[in-house]
């Protein structure tokens, strides 16, 4: 089962390695979307969303529903936005520990004048 978990865990990361599609599934933290109102917001080229959002609906990430001739998407489910919210989180954290440590390497750099 852990080996199971991990392979599970890869594919999920791996599906969203790259910054479009994790700009998709933003997009879509407050409901569904039509594909056409993500190509508008994200200024995208129709056969580059498509093959993005291909990608987030074979790894389970969004679904699709048609209507008529649209299709809309929405997040598979809510703690897919608490993994990126948490990452979020680690992003301010990571940053704020930077900018410590440059203050630090400025102060000891200005102590030796």
């Amino acid at each position: 089962m852990p080996d199971a978990l991990r392979q599970f865990k890869a594919d999920f990361f791996q599906a969203l390695a790259h910054p479009t599609r994790i700009a998709i599934i933003e997009q879509l933290r407050d409901g569904e979307l039509s594909a056409g109102t993500l190509i508008d917001r994200l200024k995208l080229e129709q056969a580059n969303a498509s093959q993005h959002l291909a990608v987030l609906r074979a790894k389970n990430i969004v679904t699709g529903r048609k209507s008529a001739n649209q299709v809309f998407y929405s997040v598979r489910h809510p703690l897919i936005i608490e993994v990126l919210d948490v990452m979020r989180r680690y992003f301010h954290a990571h940053m704020r520990e930077s900018v410590a440590s440059l203050k630090a390497l400025e102060k000891a750099g200005s102590g030796r004048r």
